[in-house]
Formats: C-alpha cells, sequence, structure tokens
C-alpha cells in the first residue's frame, strides 16, 4: 500500500495538540522528529517527553487530498506563514522484511553469539543466542547492551544466579543462562517484555531455568551473585536502594544505559556499597561494573 506523509516543523508546546488532530483528520501514524538532531531519551512510565523544535510527522493513505489536509491545519491555527511543513511520498516496503534482512549475527567477546532467529548461526561450537526481539527492547546492536554482554562473557557464571534488570527482550539473561549460569532472573515494568523474555527463553532451550517477574510481583528479599541493569542513567540512581539490595556479599554489579557524560554521578550514588572498576566507554555511551563491598 502506497503513502503520503506531511511533516510539519512545531515545538514541544504544541506537538501533542497538532498530533491530536491529525488523528481526528485521518492521519494513521503520527511520530515526532527532532528537528535539531538533539537525542531524546526513554520517558518515564507515563511520560511524553518532547524537543524544543520537534517535527511532526504524520502518515496518510496515499489517495489523501493533501491540500484539504493542509487546509484543515490552517483553519485549526497549527500551521501559518512561519511554519514550515513538507508533503512526501513514502515508497512501499515491506518494512519487517528490510529489518530482518539487516539484523546479522554478532560476536561478543571471546565465546557468544547474538544470532537472528531466521539466520544460520556463523559457528556451532560457539555460545549462540537465537534471538526475536519481539516487541521489546534489546537485540545487541545497541552500544550499551553489546558491552553488558561482553561484561557477561567475561564472567565466571558456573552455578551462580543473574539477575538482568529491566530484562527487555531477555537477551542478557539468555546469555548469562548459554554462558553457564544456573537461573537467570529477568525483572521489567513491561508485560510485553515478560511475552518477550520468555518467547526468547523457550526458543533458546533455557526456558526452565528464567524466572520472570514484573517489578511489582518480584519476591522480597531476593539475591544474586550478578546483577546486571541496562536502563537509563536517571532511573539507576533512582533505584539504587533497589538495584544495590539484589547482589548478593561480593556479588557482581554491571549497569548500563549510561552516556559517557553520566557516569559520574551513576558512580557517585553506587560507590558507597561497591568497589567500581574502571568505566568502559563506546560510541558516547558507558558501562559501570563493580562488586559489593
Amino acid at each position: 500500500m502506497a503513502w503520503v506523509q506531511i511533516r510539519l516543523n512545531s515545538t514541544n508546546e504544541k506537538a501533542e495538540t497538532i498530533s491530536d488532530y491529525l488523528e481526528e483528520i485521518g492521519s494513521v501514524s503520527v511520530t515526532f522528529m527532532d528537528s535539531q538532531d538533539t537525542p531524546i531519551f526513554e520517558p518515564l512510565p507515563g511520560e511524553t517527553r518532547l524537543w524544543g523544535n520537534t517535527d511532526v510527522i504524520a502518515l496518510f493513505d496515499a489517495e489523501t487530498d493533501m491540500q484539504q489536509i493542509v487546509r484543515l491545519l490552517r483553519q485549526e491555527g497549527h500551521l501559518d506563514e512561519n511554519t514550515a511543513y513538507k508533503i512526501e511520498q513514502i515508497e512501499d516496503k515491506d518494512w519487517e522484511r528490510e529489518w530482518m534482512d539487516n539484523f546479522h549475527p554478532m560476536r561478543f567477546g571471546k565465546r557468544l553469539w547474538i544470532c537472528p532467529s531466521w539466520r544460520e548461526v556463523p559457528d556451532p561450537n560457539a555460545v549462540n543466542v537465537m534471538l526475536d526481539p519481539g516487541l521489546a527492547f534489546g537485540t545487541g546492536t545497541h552500544p550499551t547492551t553489546a558491552l553488558c554482554l561482553e561484561w557477561l562473557d567475561g564472567l565466571d557464571l558456573a552455578g551462580k544466579t543473574v539477575i538482568d534488570f529491566g530484562c527487555g527482550s531477555g537477551i542478557l539473561a539468555i546469555a548469562a543462562l548459554k554462558l553457564g549460569a544456573k537461573e537467570a532472573i529477568g525483572i521489567d515494568i513491561d508485560p510485553q517484555a515478560i511475552l518477550a523474555s520468555r518467547n526468547n527463553a523457550e526458543q533458546n532451550g533455557v526456558a526452565d531455568r528464567l524466572k520472570l517477574y514484573l517489578s511489582e510481583d518480584k519476591p522480597a528479599n531476593m539475591k544474586a551473585e550478578v546483577v546486571v541493569a541496562n536502563i537509563l542513567a536517571g532511573p539507576l540512581k533512582e533505584l539504587y536502594p533497589v538495584i544495590s539490595e539484589l547482589v548478593k556479599e561480593k556479588g557482581n554489579l554491571g549497569l548500563s544505559g549510561i552516556l559517557a557524560t553520566q557516569a559520574e554521578s551513576v558512580c557517585e550514588a553506587y560507590q558507597a556499597k561497591f568497589d567500581l572498576d574502571a568505566v568502559v566507554e563506546r560510541e558516547e555511551w558507558c558501562r559501570i561494573t563493580g562488586k559489593l563491598k
């Protein structure tokens, strides 16, 4: 099916209102994009964060009279002579197939490969995790996930329990099990993450050793020898009391989802209880690791 889109330059104050109106007049989807290439990070639950200068991009059926859409936007005051906009035809693609074609097996550390479930594994003798990310984040392509996978690959996990706090697709918990962990526990606030993690664990034959909990349902006094949390700097600092209590005495902690500029403040939050290693950076992101004192 062919599509046409209109892109309007707006502001964070007006973007939500414009989005609601575009949906009212027939848009099948509306997205926001930073018009000045300023990074935006994951909002807290229930929160929508927008940029100071935001492009609102609305998708319509190709048969839509876009000049009528422009007239309606002007009538409602969403477009004036100072508002830039652009109408573009969108090439029809099989977007799922295109994404699948560009997701290739990746190696992390010495032993570990993350392989799309629809591709052949490069090394049958390696530790291979077959992954279908589903609706949850976590494919291994992001630097923060890669940093966590490499850290896990370098640990001796034999006989240990690993907690993946913010498990997403389950990639870290499943990798830990494949690397020799006795048991893994995945915790997330999103039911879709629990579903994706369970499906991926079943595909990798480790579902019997993976326990999954929504954060509000996790058991009290739960602890593990290894805890990894690949979320964001803000939640990592806010959840310091929760995350630090998950680590057993002299256990290992790995934190990521942190920009290099945020590393110092995250280290300050954890250094009272943990002997921290040197921060590892990659592509402006970093990983913080350490042992409970």
